[in-house]
């Protein structure tokens, strides 16, 4: 019978479980992780561990939007230059956020809900902010509905809309299609159909 080796001491190996828990790293990536961590213990893993004792005590969630900051209100929702925003764009996480904001859409502001409506994940109305959604949705002239395009994204898409029915605002939602540079042969059939059904006027 081969006996499985030990990698390291408990703190080595709670270290490993705790990075492998990350998204995008399996067992063996936190190994090489910790790994490099410890090779580079005073040039990185020291400031590191330093950085996440800041950050435990620092990072708060927006109790207008959701994002996370280091204050609350967010930098975002305490921009000047977003307040007067007509546009609110509504999307599932925090990551969503950041990615429109690297693509530079502009002085929007933002709702992030948190999750997705998924019944049989247990995941209803109350356990994502879409209260707190309904309520905003009327102080602006657009809410853009910039959930991923998953039958748990459009389900949660389609509830919003109902629940913001009668309101002025107006509410729309990405385009879904081809993406730039894309070709058609490399693309699935639910995302040329839902091209064709978007096409526009040349």
């Amino acid at each position: 019978m081969r006996h499985k080796l030990a990698s390291g001491g408990p703190e080595i190996e709670q270290l490993i479980q705790l990075l492998a828990r990350l998204p995008g790293l399996g067992p063996r990536s936190a190994r090489r992780a910790v790994l490099h961590l410890i090779k580079k213990k005073e040039s990185l893993m020291m400031p590191l561990s330093a950085a996440l004792d800041r950050a435990v005590v620092a990072v708060k969630t927006c109790e207008i939007c959701g994002n996370v900051d280091t204050t609350s209100p967010c930098g975002i929702c305490a921009d000047p230059r977003r307040t007067e925003s007509g546009m609110l764009i509504v999307v599932e996480d925090v990551s969503d956020l950041w990615a429109l904001e690297r693509a530079g859409v502009g002085a929007v502001r933002y709702h992030v809900l948190g999750g997705v409506l998924s019944p049989l994940d247990g995941v209803g109305p109350d356990d994502i902010s879409i209260a707190s959604l309904v309520e905003r949705a009327p102080t602006f002239k657009e809410v853009v509905l910039a959930v991923n395009a998953t039958v748990e994204g459009q389900t949660t898409a389609h509830y919003i809309t109902d629940r913001l029915a009668g309101s002025d605002t107006r509410i729309t939602r990405l385009a879904h299609g081809v993406p730039v540079g894309g070709e058609l042969d490399y693309l699935d059939e639910g995302t040329l159909s839902q091209a064709l059904k978007a096409r526009t006027r040349i």
